[in-house]
């Protein structure tokens, strides 16, 4: 019986945490039909709310965002768009941050996380995973004394929300194991241990 009931749940837990992930994610999509005018939605014209459609919805404004994007005139249109984003004090900080972020993490040679490592989080001797993520700059830099690396510690079992840290080099670990691998291992709690490589050694400077 006890077999029976764990088989079971090895089974359903995948399909039932897959299924809410996307049921988030696809729900948060639906927000788009907010775009379209109420007579338009396909309440007002069947009735009845049909999950996905805002979906589909987003999917087809990206596909056609991307499509205007990619030839001259619609260049053009973005960089004159960015223009006038530029002219406005709060605006363009927070647009010019957000899409050198976009950039590093969707573009084909995006390289946002460079390495996983072990840091002590959030005390000394808890120890978790996380990514380098650059070095400090800017002013912060000149009150940091010694090397110091920037790193991205993911929360778990949804690595999208975590802390940002800078520490010094030699509090570092650099892991033997792919970010791939890492994001693996945090989002399953650890269930899902890489396997074996070479033991971990002190971060050294690039």
């Amino acid at each position: 019986m006890r077999k029976y009931f764990i088989t079971g749940l090895l089974v359903l837990v995948p399909l039932f945490i897959t299924a809410w992930v996307l049921s988030g994610i696809i729900g948060m999509m639906d927000n788009s039909l907010l775009l379209l005018p109420e007579n338009w939605r396909p309440k007002a014209q069947l009735g009845l709310e049909i999950p996905g459609v805002g979906a589909l919805l987003t999917l087809f404004i990206i596909f056609v965002t991307g499509l205007i994007a990619t030839n001259f005139f619609g260049r053009q249109l973005i960089l004159l768009w960015e223009a006038m984003l530029a002219r406005v004090p709060v605006v363009k900080s927070i647009y010019a941050s957000v899409k050198q972020v976009s950039d590093t993490l969707f573009s084909d040679s995006g390289n946002a996380f460079r390495q996983a490592v072990l840091v002590q989080f959030p005390r000394e001797g808890a120890w978790t995973i996380a990514f380098i993520t650059g070095r400090p700059g800017g002013d912060v830099a000149n009150h940091l004394q010694g090397d110091y690396v920037s790193v991205y510690v993911p929360t778990t079992p949804n690595p999208t929300g975590g802390y940002f840290l800078m520490l010094p080099q030699a509090d570092v670990i650099e892991l033997d194991m792919s970010v791939d691998e890492a994001l693996k291992y945090i989002i399953s709690m650890g269930v899902v241990s890489p396997s074996p490589k070479l033991k971990a050694k002190l971060l050294v400077k690039d």
